[in-house]
């Protein structure tokens, strides 16, 4: 096993932070030159996943391809761009190796080894938050340049593999739009809006805010608290373990998430949802989460799940109603006007059905690739332990 000096990030590393673009000034229409925000980074890019800056800026906060980034809140994440020039947004930070010492895919693939302790150096509850002096602070393994580039190799071949999977998911993924689309899109059906969905007029709501339901107040067991990081990959998941007791629970009981409600976030990675699983325990949703209770006389969860996701209407309708410099921002009165062009339900049916094939298909996949990124995590562990 070789033994290599572990160095201070800040002593190879320039870190270069982004800046607090006036929102009043964004525009939607690709008027100017795309702004990176945090649901950017490490994302595929497509053109209205963007916000645009049309006014004057200093070109030191203009990224190039080939860039690294690594976003300071919410789900950390490090991610070579891969899209065309784009001004950097605060709690983002470039890192650039200061001389040819480090190999930058290199410094790319050891902080991506590190994120999990990364992420431990954050601080608040609900959206974490990390400090430039924290990643400063970083002990980096630096082996000669010539290893690093053959780690990188290695890598590089390992990390294709997972690449590859993740295609095949994809278009899944694909299939499922084009399907939606084929039913769905254009067709003139009855405009209604969300509140029309709902089972009684109280069954959408969000989570406790403020004094409610403090950090200090949550507990190792007990009744759940579902977030942004529960709806974030569009389908439900458990993240972060966040519960508060029975106790706490009744005075805020009229949080419940009840299954098949569907889940929007609106903050951070806002426009993000999922459904509640059936087997869902005893929980309610924090301030950053929609929760919509829907009267399945009229719409299937699963179908507005997909509505929210794929329909031109929906995502033109809160695009553009998304607020905020760092992180776009929604509230339950946008979500209930959303318009939603509305199927006969037996219509909604078909194409659940149609998607729950999809899905499992999906899950398979999901676990194989599962399964190769444990694989991956593991020969990352071997390349800076100098075991590879």
């Amino acid at each position: 096993m070789m033994e290599y000096p572990r160095v201070k990030l800040a002593s190879l590393v320039d870190l270069f932070s982004g800046f607090a673009w006036k929102s009043d000034y964004f525009n939607s229409e690709a008027v100017g030159i795309p702004i990176i925000r945090i649901q950017n980074v490490g994302a595929d890019q497509v053109e209205n996943d963007f916000i645009y800056w049309s006014h004057e800026y200093d070109n030191k906060f203009v990224i190039a391809k080939g860039d690294l980034l690594l976003t300071l809140s919410g789900s950390f994440r490090i991610a070579l761009w891969n899209y065309k020039d784009a001004l950097l947004n605060q709690r983002i930070v470039k890192l650039t190796p200061k001389s040819d010492i480090l190999d930058k895919k290199y410094l790319y693939y050891f902080i991506n080894s590190v994120i999990d302790e990364i992420s431990k150096l954050a601080r608040h509850a609900i959206i974490s938050n990390i400090s430039i002096s924290d990643l400063k602070n970083i002990d980096i393994i630096v082996p000669p340049l010539e290893e690093q580039r053959r780690i990188v190799a290695i890598l590089d071949k390992a990390d294709e593999i997972r690449q590859k999977r993740q295609q095949a998911i994809a278009k899944l993924d694909e299939l499922l739009l084009s399907e939606f689309l084929k039913k769905f899109s254009n067709k003139n059906f009855k405009s209604v809006m969300v509140q029309d969905l709902l089972e009684t007029e109280k069954n959408m709501r969000t989570g406790p805010f403020g004094s409610q339901l403090l950090h200090s107040e949550f507990v190792d067991e007990g009744i759940a608290v579902l977030g942004i990081d529960n709806a974030v990959k569009n389908q439900f998941q458990w993240g972060k373990p966040r519960f508060i007791t029975e106790q706490k629970y009744q005075t805020l009981s009229r949080y419940t998430v009840k299954p098949n409600d569907v889940l929007i976030t609106i903050m951070g990675t806002c426009g993000r949802c999922a459904v509640v699983p059936e087997d869902i325990p005893t929980a309610i949703n924090t301030k950053h989460l929609c929760c919509i209770t829907l009267d399945k006389t009229k719409c299937e969860p699963e179908f507005l799940h997909s509505y929210f996701l794929m329909h031109p209407t929906a995502r033109n309708y809160l695009e553009s109603r998304a607020k905020g410099a760092i992180m776009d921002g929604l509230n339950m009165g946008i979500i209930k006007e959303l318009p939603v062009e509305l199927p006969p339900l037996e219509d909604q049916k078909a194409f659940v059905k149609f998607k729950k094939v999809i899905l499992s298909q999906k899950q398979i996949m999901d676990l194989d690739a599962e399964k190769i990124d444990q694989m991956f995590g593991s020969l990352q562990q071997k390349a800076f332990s100098g075991t590879l």
